[in-house]
């Protein structure tokens, strides 16, 4: 990856590791689903949407034509 593409990631840099799912749409939208249901990205509070607040919003992948994408920050 080079630097240029890094800047425009909606996600800050540091020392938090980075899940990247690219995929078509329902893939994408599929595997954030079982990332919650297996407890990969825990749900505090009970409610599925907040699990959600740690995937990035899916957005269509710079890198491949015809492929979304979300990142799940932990």
């Amino acid at each position: 990856m080079t630097t240029e593409f890094n800047g425009l990631l909606p996600v800050p840099h540091g020392d938090k590791a980075q899940v990247w799912i690219v995929g078509s749409r329902d893939q994408v939208l599929h595997l954030i689903n079982e990332f919650y249901v297996k407890k990969i990205a825990s749900d505090p509070c009970g409610i599925c949407e907040a699990a959600r607040v740690k995937f990035t919003p899916i957005v269509p992948a710079p890198f491949a034509d015809g492929k979304y994408m979300s990142v799940l920050v932990r």
